[in-house]
């Protein structure tokens, strides 16, 4: 069988997910036989997800489109400042009322993430296809560490986080993802993602330590797993935390 080559580039964040020596250039791609576009994008290790557009020798194309010898692929991110709707998007539009779902990479993540006050599913025993399946059902962004994940041909919205600090991942969603209109800090239970919501001391005193129910005045009770909140030292230092990213916003 006959190999045919074509030249390929990739345009912003998506050279992240290449080797050094094909970053920011051209260069070539050798197949056989009839391949897709998404199958061409995803030997070169890039997840279609990543990706909002592709040309052809200067033509918007779809994943299904099958490459020719001589062709010249060129493949950009999800655009945000302009828009591309004259043209073939690939990418499903995004969604209104973001919400999560994390994998097993990204536990210290979720939970700063729902002290924010997203909603964001996390469980560390979730196998890859339940993350799948769970995201296709409650229309839910795959954030993830894993890249293989994001290749999964039924992913519609995901992201492959890049920075491996959890302070630094959550500024990274942010800005990707453009929620810095959708904080609400302290409104969802760390352990669960529940609503938290305010209770008063009677509501809960026989669950109260005796140096808390002498100290504390404001209660707060997550309204699925039962879990109670109150501003003590803790609620300070995650305070600091929230303000610290929001100033580095």
């Amino acid at each position: 069988m006959n190999s045919h080559t074509i030249d390929v580039r990739f345009y912003e964040e998506l050279n992240d997910f290449l080797p050094r020596h094909q970053r920011k250039i051209t260069f070539s791609i050798s197949f056989n036989g009839n391949p897709t576009v998404k199958d061409i994008i995803e030997s070169a290790g890039v997840p279609h997800v990543e990706v909002d557009l592709v040309l052809v020798n200067g033509v918007s194309v779809g994943f299904d489109y099958h490459i020719n010898h001589g062709e010249r692929l060129a493949v950009y991110p999800m655009f945000e400042s302009f828009d591309i709707s004259p043209i073939i998007r690939l990418r499903p539009l995004p969604l209104r009322n973001p919400t999560f779902i994390l994998d097993v990479n990204l536990g210290k993540c979720a939970r700063i993430m729902r002290l924010l006050g997203f909603d964001c599913l996390y469980d560390n025993t979730y196998e890859d296809a339940q993350i799948v399946t769970l995201a296709l059902e409650q229309a839910r962004i795959i954030l993830t560490r894993d890249v293989g994940l994001l290749k999964n041909g039924r992913v519609t919205h995901g992201y492959w986080v890049r920075s491996t600090k959890p302070s630094q991942q959550i500024l990274e969603i942010i800005r990707r993802c453009d929620l810095k209109n959708h904080l609400r800090p302290f409104s969802r239970c760390l352990k669960c993602n529940g609503y938290i919501a305010h209770v008063t001391r009677d509501e809960i005193d026989d669950r109260l330590q005796p140096g808390t129910r002498l100290n504390y005045s404001e209660f707060f009770r997550c309204r699925d797993c039962q879990r109670v909140y109150w501003q003590g030292p803790h609620y300070h230092k995650m305070k600091r935390l929230v303000e610290q990213l929001m100033a580095d916003m």
